[in-house]
């Protein structure tokens, strides 16, 4: 009998094991898959509610509820989250209104030294740079040939003065001889004819002795006004001639010094309000990064023009510049005080924000919570702002941390380290300058585009 053929046969149990090790990877993407589906959902919600802080930030106007979903209480926060903040006190005062531009030191005079008389330079008597003053000796040229030519006119003088008197005598004694009838009546005019051409010759030399001595005055160069003197043009030796066409030297006067700045049209009313009402309005430089005061000075006048190509006029103001801080061709910025706003209340810049409605504060409420204020701006000067409506002297305000507040936030306020000196400084400026210039009639915040920000 044969043997039964052989058939693979596969056991129960290792079939079993080969399902289940298929279904184990299958059934574990399901889980990773749901994982990743839950992560997703948690940080989904987490961006929203972080993305509705700044948004109900911005909208003042927004239900205190609304605020509620972060913290559960009036939005203080998510769990009573508390917002650490920077306060200042609001003071009540006076603000000075500016009217800004850029300007250009100009030297109030500037003389360029020429000679006057033809000859050698012989001594130069100043050094580069030298404040001088009027009247002292710059350079002397060699006065030598006009002391030859001031001698010449004196010994002419002399010898028309001796035939002068010669023919006088010699005329007496024609007038006795005619009165005797010795001598006819025209000898005796030809006679007093020659003594009046001696007069005339007395005169012509007098003039040249003047002349003379002019030029030895020209020859010696003095300051003509009190100022600077620039890089020296002709040295020691050459010879200067009166044509020369670069002069000798340029002296620059810093003692008073102008400076020339522009401003807009738009302000030109009120300005010149100002000075046909007789007022001095202060004027004052700073530097190229205008933050640091260089001078204080007056406005000396307006240009009679408006610049057609900017829409700008010019104007001129002095400084006294005893300390020759400012110095010709320096750039500066002006700040001109025009007028002054009063009885606001003022607050530091910071301090404010703005959004869909409008500018607004967060002001300190009672529990150490802020609620938000509308405000209306009526002047800013420097770090200053002036509110005419919104909050109250005394009132504290946040300067620092608004954007994570919202109206009814819990905060814990620190106060500020000199939170008020920027409104204090403008009120005392503002006084000192009602002292020199009368207060105009109050100009609305639309005209205050071109103040000091």
């Amino acid at each position: 009998m044969g043997q039964p053929k052989s058939m693979d046969l596969t056991e129960p149990g290792a079939s079993v094991g080969a399902a289940a090790s298929e279904a184990k990877p299958s059934k574990s993407r399901w889980w990773l898959w749901l994982s990743l589906i839950a992560i997703g959902l948690v940080l989904a919600v987490w961006y929203f509610r972080a993305s509705r802080t700044p948004s109900e930030a911005a909208n003042p106007s927004a239900p205190a509820t609304a605020g509620k979903g972060r913290g559960g209480s009036g939005g203080a926060g998510i769990g009573n989250f508390v917002v650490p903040v920077v306060v200042a006190t609001a003071q009540r005062g006076d603000l000075p209104v500016y009217f800004n531009g850029l300007g250009t030191v100009t030297a109030f005079n500037t003389v360029t030294v020429h000679s006057r008389v033809d000859g050698q330079l012989v001594n130069v008597a100043f050094k580069e740079g030298q404040l001088v003053h009027e009247g002292d000796l710059l350079v002397q040229i060699d006065p030598r040939p006009f002391q030859v030519q001031l001698e010449q006119a004196q010994g002419q003088l002399a010898k028309d003065q001796a035939q002068r008197k010669d023919a006088q005598v010699n005329f007496e004694r024609y007038k006795l001889l005619f009165d005797e009838g010795v001598i006819p009546q025209q000898q005796l005019d030809t006679q007093g004819a020659l003594v009046g051409q001696f007069d005339g010759a007395i005169k012509s030399d007098q003039s040249q002795i003047d002349n003379a001595k002019l030029q030895l005055t020209y020859s010696r160069i003095t300051a003509p006004i009190s100022g600077r003197i620039g890089l020296r043009l002709v040295d020691a030796g050459n010879i200067v001639h009166a044509t020369d066409a670069n002069g000798l030297l340029v002296i620059t006067q810093l003692q008073p010094i102008a400076v020339i700045f522009t401003l807009p049209q738009d302000q030109l009313p009120q300005v010149n309000g100002k000075l046909r009402a007789g007022a001095q309005l202060s004027v004052e430089a700073y530097d190229r990064d205008d933050t640091q005061k260089i001078a204080t000075g007056k406005l000396l006048t307006i240009d009679n023009q408006i610049d057609p190509t900017t829409g700008t006029y010019k104007l001129k103001s002095v400084f006294d510049n005893k300390d020759n801080a400012l110095f010709p061709n320096q750039f500066v910025n002006v700040h001109m005080l025009v007028d002054t706003k009063h009885d606001l209340t003022i607050v530091p810049a910071a301090a404010i924000q703005r959004g869909p409605q409008g500018t607004y504060v967060y002001a300190m409420a009672g529990d150490n919570t802020v609620k938000i204020r509308t405000v209306t701006i009526a002047q800013v000067t420097g770090n200053s702002v002036g509110l005419s409506t919104g909050i109250s002297a005394n009132d504290v305000v946040v300067i620092d941390g608004q954007d994570k507040l919202q109206d009814g936030s819990k905060v814990t306020p620190t106060p500020s380290t000199g939170n008020t000196g920027g409104a204090a400084r403008a009120s005392t400026s503002a006084s000192a300058a009602n002292q020199s210039a009368p207060a105009s009639p109050k100009s609305s915040p639309s005209q205050s585009g071109g103040t000091r920000r």
